[in-house]
Formats: C-alpha cells, structure tokens, sequence
C-alpha cells in the first residue's frame, strides 16, 4: 500500500486556497478515481496523468488509485491539478523521491505527451506559496508572472520528466525571471486643446480619487480627456500593483508581466451586460469594474446602457467591493475603481450649442436624460459641460495644452497632504472623517446650504460636494476649506440642476 501528499493551490475568486492532494494506492482492479469537489476537467485529468506518465516513461500503477483533494468542500475546477495528482501517484508508487514534496508547491496543466501547459490564475498562487514559504514549480510560460511574488522561489519546468529530475536530484530547474517592465507612456494632456474647465475637473478627479461626469456634443473631446485620467494618477505602489495584477490573472483574459504596474483603463461598450460589468458566470470571473480596480472604468455614451446594468455600479462606487453569488459559495472581487461617464445632452447631442442645430423636443430631451437615474447621478462627484471648441483653437499651430506630468506632480503632492491627514483620499472618506476634515465657516455653511436647497440635492451630495472642496483646497495647499474652493466645487454639480432633476 502506498500513500503520498503533494501540495497545490486552487483558485476561489481572487484567493488561492490551499489544496492537499492525497494519493493512495490499494488493492483491488486496476481503477482511478478523483474525489474531493472535483468538476469535469479535473475528473477529466486521469486520462491526461496516465498518458503523460507512460510517455515519461513511468510506469503506470496497475492498482486502485484514489486521489482525494482536500479540502472537500472547496470546488476544484480546471487543469492546474494534473501536475500534482501525477507527482502523487509516481511518489505513492515509490518511482520518485516523496521527501522532496515537501518543500514544493506544484501547478501546471499536462499534455499527453508529458509536456507542461501554463492555467491562468497563477500570480495569486505565488503570493500564497510564498507567504506559506513554500517554493513553486510551474509551466515555462507561466514563470514571469509568478517571479512577481515577491520572496518566492518559483521555478520552471517544460515537462513531467524535468520536474521528476528535480525531485530525483538529478537536475535543478531554472528560477523563473521576471521580465523588464516596459515604459509606461501613455496618452498625454499636452494633446487636449482648450477645454480649461475639463482639463480642471480631470486634475481634481484624479487629485481625489473622484468619479467624474463629461456632459457634451459629439466630437468636443470627452473620450480623449478621459483617457488621458490615468497618466494624471500616481504611479502604483507594489501592493496595488499585484492586487490589480492578480484580479487580471483570474480573469482568464491573461497577463502582461511586462505591464503590471500600469493602471488599467478599461473601456466597455454600451451593449455589455450587467454580468459583464460586475462579474459572474458559474466559476466566476472578474468583471469590467474588478479589472478597472486601482485604474479607470470609462463609460461612454451613458444613456445608451442598459438601466440594469448601471444600478449594478450603485453599490461597488461606495463600498469599492463586488460580491457575487452562487448557490454553494461566494466570491468577492475588489472594485476600487475611478468611474468617468460621457453623454450627449440630448438624443441629437447638440442641446445647448451655439449652432442652435438641436431641434429634440424638451419632452425628448427628458426622456433621454432620465435614463440614468438619480441615486448613480448623486454617486458621480463632478458633473462637467465640455462644449464644443471653436476651429481657431484646434490648428496645428495652436498651443499646447500643459503637460501630464506637470500636472501629476501636483496630483502627488494633493494626495500626500490626504494620506497624511486621514490615510485615505478624500472621496473614500467616511460620514464622520468627512465632517471632521471637511469643516466649514458659518458663512460658507449657510452657502452651502442654501445651494443644496436651490439644486434640491440629496444629503450624500452635499457631502461629495464638501469632499471636492477639501480637494481643491488641497491642490491648493490650503489647511482650510476657502470660500472659492467651496464655489468651485458647487459649480461641478450645476449640471444636477438639468440633469439629475429630470432623471430623479
């Protein structure tokens, strides 16, 4: 009778649980089961095993082999068992050294010809085998991503017979390398013409960490701004990093081990789903506000988008969290996002133009803009006109708009006076750190009253509204909450007046 333990890891959402996988080898007809939650691919992975295992030239035990992956309760889905299960059963067979297994975590998916295939949802598994200070083999192309954990020994291997030899002693396998990161140039503000308001939310937004609203005619430049937000944003630190880079390791749409420090921009159409946007399916995946987490989901075309869908960003915009559901289990993906939305005043766009081109009717223009309702309105903190400039300011020899790295050190030097104020930025502050660090003169307070009674906002805007204001006071240097940072900030959610009323 033989036994052997072969560690692995599973993937759960963001999380990679740790998984036993028990071989036992007994009497009986030759036979091979998988127990312990497993769904089709796994089962499937005797037939991969066995004929990976002959073309090694092992010898395939003609024995009753059960093969138990523990814990039992966890669901285990995909390919990335197979490696372990077949170390299991040549260690539980006395064909390869089962001291060895000790100190390794093994996942990768075999062929039938022996050779090693990468699985997704690797980068989560590293940053777990390392803080359980084990080391990890893994397929050849998966070695970039999991040399990113940081203090973990990851090493690669092509084939069963290569891993076979390291647990032998016969060869070592090389250590995974992290690539070069590549330079993060991306889209730059110099670009932008004109457009002084705009230009002027974007910098609070990304001061802040603010959601931001682009109200426009066709062509005015609210996609080019808005994908410009994330040059403005800080360089990410290691932890955001990894945390955004392994949301893109579970979303089986893969990841750039040469890129992932850059913020993600992530840009759906109109047409995506509510699933799509917050995540699902029945091994669940990270959705467009998961894969924007630590970055920017842009929204264009705002009317246009399915009501269901855009109620499913009420609660991830305040909670920064996505929980999705099954009948046996939960899965929760991080959603830290920026939201920037764009939209046409009106079905035609050109509401409010000097052409005087627009001939929708008031009740039409209504319709249109209550599609998006008025609890999202309140969410988005900034609501910004971006009209359309004139041809003189959109010559080649025109000047060219400041720079984004200019304007980035001044975003750094607002989000330090934040961090070290109250450890966060100044959109995710709490009810209560907002009446703490956002207070007011009795002169502006009334103001400030006075302006939520003449818009009719709701109590959560005043709020957004006093949290800009700290942010502007910030890009200002400023320790107090001035009059003109309060005006400022007022005069973002003007757009409420038009457009939040009607949509209510």
């Amino acid at each position: 009778m033989g036994l052997a333990l072969v560690h692995g890891r599973a993937r759960a959402g963001v999380r990679a649980p740790a998984v036993k996988v028990e071989v036992h080898l007994g009497g009986g007809l030759p036979s091979m089961s998988i127990v312990g939650l497993p769904e089709a691919a796994v089962r499937e992975a005797k037939d991969r095993v066995r004929a990976a295992i002959q073309c090694a030239q092992f010898e395939f035990p003609a024995r009753r082999i059960t093969v138990n992956l523990a814990p039992a309760d966890l669901p285990k889905g995909g390919g990335r068992f197979d490696l372990p299960i077949a170390l299991g059963i040549l260690a539980a067979s006395g064909q390869v050294p089962a001291e060895g297994l000790r100190e390794y975590e093994f996942i990768g998916e075999l062929g039938l010809t022996g050779e090693l295939r990468p699985v997704d949802g690797v980068l989560p598994a590293a940053l777990a085998a390392a803080e359980a200070g084990r080391r990890l083999v893994v397929a050849q192309g998966n070695g970039a991503e999991a040399a990113l954990a940081a203090g973990l020994e990851a090493f690669t291997a092509r084939t069963l017979l290569e891993v076979c030899a390291l647990l032998g002693g016969r060869k070592p396998l090389p250590a995974a390398i992290a690539p070069p990161q590549q330079r993060l140039d991306g889209p730059d503000m110099r670009d932008v013409r004109g457009q002084a308001q705009a230009r002027r939310a974007l910098e609070i937004t990304a001061a802040g960490g603010h959601h931001l609203l682009l109200v426009g005619p066709p062509g005015c430049g609210k996609t080019l701004l808005a994908s410009r937000l994330p040059g403005l944003l800080p360089e990410a630190d290691e932890d955001e990093a990894l945390e955004t880079a392994a949301i893109a390791s579970v979303s089986g749409r893969g990841l750039d081990p040469a890129r992932w420090r850059a913020r993600p921009f992530r840009s759906p159409h109109h047409t995506a789903s509510a699933a799509a946007l917050v995540g699902g399916g029945a091994e669940p995946r990270p959705g467009e506000i998961s894969l924007a987490h630590n970055g920017v989901l842009f929204l264009d075309e705002l009317p246009e988008w399915d009501r269901r869908a855009l109620e499913v960003l009420r609660e991830p915009l305040e909670s920064g969290v996505v929980t999705i559901s099954r009948a046996a289990r939960q899965n929760e993906f991080p959603a830290r996002f920026q939201l920037v939305a764009a939209m046409n005043p009106c079905p035609c766009g050109w509401a409010g133009d000097t052409s005087g081109r627009c001939r929708c009717h008031a009740e039409a223009i209504a319709r249109y803009r209550a599609r998006i309702s008025g609890p999202l309105l309140d969410r988005i903190d900034l609501h910004v006109e971006v009209p359309r400039l004139p041809p003189a300011q959109l010559r080649p020899d025109a000047p060219e708009g400041e720079a984004s790295a200019a304007i980035r050190a001044r975003v750094e030097c607002a989000r330090a006076l934040q961090l070290r104020r109250a450890g966060r930025l100044n959109a995710r502050l709490s009810q209560s750190e907002t009446m703490a660090w956002c207070r007011l003169s009795p002169r502006d307070q009334t103001l400030l009253e006075r302006a939520v009674d003449a818009l009719q906002l709701s109590a959560r805007s005043m709020h957004r509204i006093l949290r800009v204001a700290r942010t502007i006071a910030d890009l200002a240097g400023s320790a107090d909450i001035a009059t003109a940072h309060l005006t400022e900030a007022l005069g973002y959610r003007q757009a409420d007046r038009s457009t939040g009323q009607q949509a209510a």
